[in-house]
């Protein structure tokens, strides 16, 4: 178990973290006197002697068309990609680039098996908005069987051409374009002798290009003359594809490259979201090291960062109390870990998580899927998207899911419906404005999980300690109107509305305390409960970018106004107790005997100032700040029967200043070392027996890490140390008061890695270590560790799908999740202990179609999420079976 308070367990355990980092490290080619990454090297010496000793058809090639140069300002050398031609030749295919300036880019080529892959450095997808910006071709030409062109890392481009067998390039350079010549193996056959010469060849005649992204678009055949160039644009979004994220707006507000970011943060693409079959957001943030889902009242969900709980989520970058998220709509997951006060406001030091939606196609795109499983689980979903217009100004985009679903625990059950429009018009070619919508509603019976006491490790999983009828009524309403505009290819702005509106109403007999002579739970009835959680927000970003001599700015200045309505009203009863061992239900209940209501408002004004400062080409620098004004007020009371009423009423204002400073240094292309300290804040919103108003939280973080861009895999390797001070806890002269010299630290190192092993063969993995402790409290026993807080972690997740052959579109996955020991409550007297789950799948896609089975907790481990630091212990599922079915048309 975790000796809290020492560092002996992150010295233990650094080293197989390193190893692992180290391992995965690719060849780096030195050329002449600078140092660069070969992303061939991974295939010319490893896999090369691989595929050699199994005589595998195996070639290497490097040819450099143009060396694009940095200007005299020091500005990126990255290559801007505007436009991507086919053109059928006779011997092959050609493919044309088409670049900004007219430079050139680097291109490295090699091949294996029956693919050529074109590894373009120094370049950048930079295409006109509209579409996405990947796509995948099958059959463009006789002999080559599919063409795709995606994202590798933030500045490299992949392009991968499949064909019968290993097909041939050449890179050249015409009329200030990059071209890549393909040509076809001509293999003559006993069955099949070479035509003669005076026979005039076939016509070949090009499909139009479609798009394999998280979001395809879906065209029809095109046809053409033999030799007539077909053009295919790939425009739009920047999108993920695959298992690597190359960037993140989370961070900075900025479409920033990862690793040019100065603190750790981690993209789920979508793509991972499919392949594990994610019925409940919280199971795609088990990928994430240093993230722990924790199960909250109602079985919705919270999240522990870094030994933090009660991590702020956004949508969309505004914050949304909601408690369920549909899957269905999610395109991707971002988790910025540390203090985020810097753009964000008030929020705990351990992190934040954004959802981020997905967003309207500019071609016709409509998909389906049907998944059902285990306990009398099933959901529809759809996914429409294209144009309203003939000009293609007025985009849309329509998401819906319905989850019908029973539970492994008795009398659970519940449905969830999700309906998410968006509507995006371009007003002109730099101004667009956004309308998105979502609507929840969920129905489901309230569970309050199982006592904090040992007891339960003796209880079957599937107990059920409510009453059967005890439901969870919750309806959501989000809405965010964006409008962005860009002046110039500098000077951008965007503002936007947002609002959140949550309501809910709730009958249950929620668990209390356990009697170990009786075996029983005493419980309280909520006869009447009701709540209600309303978000306004209003932001905007005005972001500029200018030098200052050699040095590079891209300014940030952003306003943000939000406020907070929010409260509760219950009606309660003292219920029945209950054997646990051997429960009865339905007891009669009393009428109420006790009441209250809470109504809080909370308004805050947030000022802040942003620099992205560009040094050298490998040398940058990020520093900002916030200054927030907040304000909060409570109106109340409670009553019991028989006794007179209590009203209570409280109002604070508070303010804080919240620094960001980080250091990035490149010493080659795919590695950023880094560096940052940042802060954060939240209002105890409380006073002192003396009346003075006690000063919020503070969050402070020092990290320090590495990223390495391994080919098309990402990797972080971050350490860090946040100490939250000011933490309320009684004051020793007057209980009933408390001062604010309560102290918490967390200090961990954490390690992820995603993205593409081999051509149909994707990766995501991670691996924390953490030590979060009490260092001051006046009530709290110094050195116990925090709730929910494990001490260590890992998760691997990984998937091949069969590229060619009779076989092609068969793939599966397999993963494993660990989390270690976990505090049940404070001060530490349980232990939840800790698990591995593993799961599996096998799918098959081909065309339009997908299939697939995932398998999760394959062999039926038993296992405990979470609890609360109450009477909540929530048990895992058992070994679950989810099949679904997908067409894409």
């Amino acid at each position: 178990m975790l000796q809290p308070g020492r560092y002996g367990i992150l010295g233990l355990k650094a080293s197989w973290l390193l190893a692992v980092l180290l391992v995965t490290q690719p060849a780096i080619a030195k050329t002449d006197a600078e140092t660069k990454l070969d992303l061939a090297a991974p295939m010319s010496e490893q896999m090369q002697a691989n595929l050699k000793k199994n005589n595998k058809s195996f070639y290497t090639s490097a040819q450099v068309a143009a060396q694009p140069q940095p200007d005299a300002a020091g500005k990126s050398n990255a290559v801007q990609v505007i436009g991507i031609k086919l053109n059928p030749t006779p011997n092959g295919l050609e493919m044309i680039l088409e670049t900004a300036d007219g430079t050139s880019p680097q291109v490295l080529t090699y091949g294996y098996k029956q693919t050529w892959v074109a590894n373009i450095i120094n370049a950048q997808l930079r295409l006109p908005e509209g579409k996405s910006k990947s796509f995948r071709q099958t059959n463009p030409v006789a002999g080559i069987t599919s063409v795709t062109v995606s994202q590798l890392a933030a500045n490299s481009i992949r392009v991968t051409v499949t064909g019968t067998s290993i097909p041939t390039g050449e890179v050249v350079t015409r009329n200030r374009t990059l071209v890549l010549s393909l040509t076809v193996p001509t293999i003559p056959t006993a069955q099949t002798p070479p035509a003669p010469e005076s026979q005039p060849k076939p016509e070949v005649t090009p499909p139009e290009s479609e798009d394999v992204t998280q979001e395809p678009t879906s065209t029809k055949p095109a046809q053409s003359a033999p030799g007539e160039e077909l053009e295919i644009v790939v425009t739009g979004e920047q999108e993920v594809e695959g298992y690597n994220a190359p960037d993140a707006s989370t961070a900075t507000k900025t479409d920033t490259p990862l690793r040019d970011i100065p603190q750790s943060i981690q993209v789920i693409p979508r793509q991972v979201i499919e392949d594990q079959q994610v019925t409940e957001i919280s199971d795609a943030l088990r990928n994430v090291s240093g993230v722990t889902p924790r199960v909250d009242y109602g079985f919705s969900y919270t999240y522990n960062i870094r030994g933090f709980s009660d991590s702020r989520t956004l949508r969309n970058g505004f914050r949304i109390e909601a408690p369920t998220i549909a899957p269905s709509g999610i395109e991707r997951v971002e988790v910025l870990k540390g203090p985020a006060s810097v753009l964000y406001g008030q929020v705990e030091p351990g992190g934040i998580i954004n959802f981020v939606t997905k967003k309207p196609l500019s071609d016709p795109y409509y998909a389906a899927e049907f998944t059902a499983g285990s306990y009398d689980f099933y959901e529809p979903s759809i996914d429409f998207s294209g144009s309203l217009t003939a000009d293609g100004k007025l985009l849309y985009r329509l998401n819906a899911s319905y989850q019908n679903f029973g539970s492994f625990i008795d009398f659970v059950d519940g449905e969830i419906l999700s309906i998410a429009p968006v509507i995006s018009y371009k007003i002109g070619d730099a101004t667009t404005l956004t309308l998105e919508y979502e609507y929840l509603y969920s129905d489901r019976t309230y569970n309050d999980g199982l006592p904090i006491d040992p007891v339960t490790f003796e209880l079957p999983i599937s107990r059920y300690l409510g009453e059967p009828g005890d439901r969870i009524d919750e309806t959501t309403n989000n809405l965010i109107l964006s409008f962005d505009h860009r002046f110039d290819d500098n000077i951008s702005l965007r503002t936007a509305f947002g609002a959140s509106f949550s309501e809910g109403e709730d009958v249950a007999c929620r668990v209390s305390e356990y009697d170990p002579e009786t075996q029983e739970v005493s419980r309280f009835c909520v006869i009447d409960g009701s709540e209600y959680d309303d978000v306004y927000s209003w932001q905007t970003d005005l972001v500029a970018k200018f030098n200052t001599g050699s040095v590079q700015h891209q300014l940030l200045l952003g306003l943000e106004l939000s406020q907070r309505n929010n409260g509760y009203e219950n009606f309660e009863a003292s219920g029945a107790n209950i054997n646990v061992f051997d429960p009865v239900y339905g007891e009669p209940i009393p009428p109420s005997d006790y009441s209250f209501k809470d109504d809080f408002t909370s308004n805050a004004v947030g000022l802040y100032l942003q620099d992205q400062i560009a040094l050298l080409p490998n040398l940058k620098l990020l520093i900002g700040g916030r200054f927030d004004f907040t304000s909060f007020e409570s109106r109340g009371y409670e009553q019991t029967v028989g006794e007179e009423r209590i009203d209570r009423s409280n109002d604070f204002e508070d303010d804080a200043f919240s620094p960001r400073v980080g250091l990035v240094y490149q010493p080659i292309e795919p590695i950023s070392l880094y560096a940052s300290y940042s802060r954060s804040f939240v209002p105890n919103n409380t006073i002192t027996a003396s009346g003075e108003l006690i000063e919020p939280t503070r969050g402070t973080q020092y990290e320090a890490g590495v990223k390495a861009e391994l080919g098309n895999l990402s990797a972080t390797l971050a350490a860090y140390e946040i100490t939250k001070t000011n933490i309320l806890t009684p004051d020793p002269d007057n209980p009933d008061f408390s001062i604010g010299v309560g102290e918490v630290k967390s200090r961990g190192i954490e390690f992820d890695l995603g993205g593409e092993i081999l051509p149909g063969w994707n990766l995501v993995a991670s691996a924390f270590i953490n030590d979060a402790f009490v260092t001051e409290d006046n009530n709290l026993p110094v050195d116990d560790v925090l709730t929910n807080a494990p001490a260590e972690g890992a998760s691997l997740w990984t998937t091949y799908e069969i590229q060619h052959g009779n076989l092609q579109g068969l793939g599966f996955g397999v993963g494993v999740f660990y989390v270690g020991d976990r505090e049940a409550e404070l001060p530490n007297e349980l232990v939840l202990p800790s698990y591995v789950r593993a799961d599996a799948s096998i799918f098959y896609k081909r065309d339009n179609w997908r299939v697939g089975l995932n398998f999760k907790n394959l062999f039926d481990t038993k296992y405990y999420e979470s609890s609360q630091n109450t009477a909540l212990i929530y048990p895992g599922a058992p070994f679950t079976v989810l099949g679904t079915v997908a067409v894409e048309f």
